[in-house]
């Protein structure tokens, strides 16, 4: 079994040494650093680049640059995905985000986590666990979202938190770590005024 297959299984794996797990990071580095200079009117390269980048993009994407990634190819969006300046996602394993994801500046998306035991730490052992954010989900600025977590749809996560464990649909959810503050209901559509030019 490879490193990689090994990631992928779920089993520590060596994510420092090895060397086609370190040639895959570097193309992908070389991929993001040609993204993160494009001109920002240059909208055509920077989609062009970006469809090299991920490994599955569904509908239209919007990523402002900078943006970071280890590998690119773990990383699935739905439609309608966008992320603001600075988002890093580490995808040692599946990263998957649904339809209508809108994730505010400076947030990191880690699946991976490094060795408990110093000894293996220092011989570059890591692990690996799949991340999954659902449909229509806004994550606030400066989040961080740790390995193995799921977001369940319709969700809000708040500004700052830190999520190391589910969170499920529905809720706006916050803190470190992050926990279920509330439900979203029917009353939240009237939170802010809406303009009718017919009043």
């Amino acid at each position: 079994m490879t490193e990689w297959e090994k990631a992928q299984a779920g089993y520590m794996y060596d994510a420092n040494y090895d060397q086609e797990i370190v040639e895959a990071r570097t193309k992908c580095a070389d991929l993001c650093h040609e993204f993160n200079n494009c001109k920002p009117s240059d909208t055509k390269k920077q989609e062009e680049l970006l469809h090299q980048i991920l490994g599955k993009i569904e509908g239209g994407i919007v990523i402002t640059a900078p943006f970071y990634c280890d590998y690119g190819f773990n990383i699935s969006v739905g439609k309608n995905f966008y992320t603001n300046h600075n988002c890093t996602i580490l995808d040692g394993a599946p990263v998957t985000f649904g339809d209508n994801v809108f994730i505010a500046p400076n947030c990191a998306i880690s699946t991976a986590g490094h060795a408990i035991d110093s000894e293996q730490r220092s011989r570059g052992l890591e692990i690996a666990r799949p991340i999954s954010v659902g449909n229509h989900v806004w994550i606030g600025a400066n989040v961080s979202i740790l390995p193995g977590v799921t977001i369940g749809d319709n969700t809000i996560i708040g500004a700052g938190s830190v999520v190391n464990k589910d969170i499920p649909s529905n809720v706006i959810a916050v803190g470190n770590p992050c926990r279920v503050m509330r439900e979203i209901t029917e009353a939240d559509k009237q939170k802010y005024p809406i303009w009718n030019p017919e009043q």
